[in-house]
Order: structure tokens, then C-alpha cells, then sequence
């Protein structure tokens, strides 16, 4: 089985869970922190696919950047990647993925179910 990709925020309560959640399990992961490494379109674009979300739906809402700047305001698509990229503390996080699916491990738990459907 392939090692899954974690996109972590060391600094979330809720990725670091996840990471011991995978680590107590055994499973090999490979740590991504998109804070100090931002995604590329291309990566975000293939995120997208494998949660079969729209950008708008891993965009973290609570966030003062997004109530301050982007609150209220419609944009396509290819703009939220875009803002995505350039604001990456609005990306929803922890997501787990594997070679074909992914998914927004809220709650932490919620990995479990993931990892088991991996088998």
C-alpha cells in the first residue's frame, strides 16, 4: 500500500491528531506543510478532483483573512484556486490523500473510516 500524503499546519490541533492517528496505525505518510511550501495549481486542481469538492467548499470561512477580504464576494473556480494559493491559512485542513481519493479529516476520527476503505 502507498504511503498517504498529509497536508498538515503544524500548528492545527486537529492535522497533528490525524498524524498520530496514522502513526499509531503504521501507516506511512509523507508530511506536506503548505504553510512553508505553498500548493500549486496543479496540485490544488488535483486535491480537488480526488475530495470532489469545488474550491469554495475547502476554503476555511472563520478565518479574519477571509471575513476581511473575500466575505460576500462571488468568484468562479479558477479565482478561489487562485486565492487559495496566494492565502493558503484558508485552506482546509488536515487532508489526507491516497493515489485516488482524498479527503478533509474533520474529525480526526473521520481518517479511520478512510484508511479502512483503503483495503
Amino acid at each position: 500500500m502507498k504511503k498517504l500524503i498529509v497536508y498538515h499546519n503544524a500548528r492545527c490541533s486537529k492535522s497533528r491528531e490525524v498524524l498520530e492517528i496514522l502513526t499509531k496505525k503504521g501507516i506511512e505518510t509523507e508530511v506536506v506543510e503548505y504553510l512553508k511550501k505553498p500548493l500549486t495549481k496543479k496540485v490544488l486542481k488535483d486535491l480537488l478532483m480526488k475530495l470532489n469538492l469545488k474550491p469554495i467548499d475547502i476554503v476555511r470561512t472563520n478565518e479574519d483573512i477571509f471575513k476581511k477580504k473575500f466575505k460576500g464576494k462571488n468568484f468562479k473556480d479558477e479565482e478561489w484556486i487562485q486565492i487559495l494559493i496566494e492565502n493558503p491559512t484558508l485552506l482546509q485542513r488536515p487532508i489526507v490523500v491516497d493515489e485516488y481519493k482524498a479527503v478533509i479529516a474533520r474529525p480526526a476520527e473521520s481518517v479511520l473510516e478512510f484508511i479502512a476503505r483503503r483495503k
